[in-house]
């Protein structure tokens, strides 16, 4: 397509834009149309900067999807990988070693150890049992 034809079409799709954007800011306020009137501006700048031709070209251009596929390839391996050394540090770790027992510690410091209670009983003047045992549950979670 040429350069000429691309502006041509990201001109009209801007103005149309421009024109919705207009009709929001009328109905909905000045932030709706303001955030119409930046995404109405996109197609322009696309084609402005180039970015417009590199999509056309890739939409049909074989080669380019090719190198999309190998991109997405490529992060899929990227990916497994990670999974694949996560879970081998994962069951390392459960071996017993060194590096577990002072996990363990670091995920034990600084927890004081808060005996278990019961649930009390009804609430002082009779009230609900349910509504007590509620409560305790938000008093021991630090809620009010």
């Amino acid at each position: 397509m040429s350069d000429a034809a691309i502006f041509a079409i990201s001109l009209g799709v801007t103005l149309v834009g421009l024109v919705i954007s207009w009709g929001a800011y009328r109905r909905r306020g000045a932030g709706t149309g303001l955030r119409g009137a930046a995404l109405s501006l996109v197609p322009l700048a696309a084609a402005m900067t180039g970015v417009t031709e590199f999509f056309v070209d890739l939409a049909f251009s074989p080669v380019k999807w090719a190198g999309v596929a190998v991109a997405g390839l490529a992060v899929m391996l990227y990916l497994a990988s990670g999974a694949m050394l996560s879970r081998r540090a994962g069951a390392g770790a459960g071996g017993g070693g060194k590096a577990a027992e002072s996990g363990e510690r670091r995920r034990s410091a600084g927890r004081a150890a808060k005996p278990k209670r019961g649930v009390e009983g009804p609430a002082p003047g009779g009230g609900d049992p349910e509504m007590a045992e509620i409560e305790k549950i938000l008093r021991d979670r630090g809620i009010s």
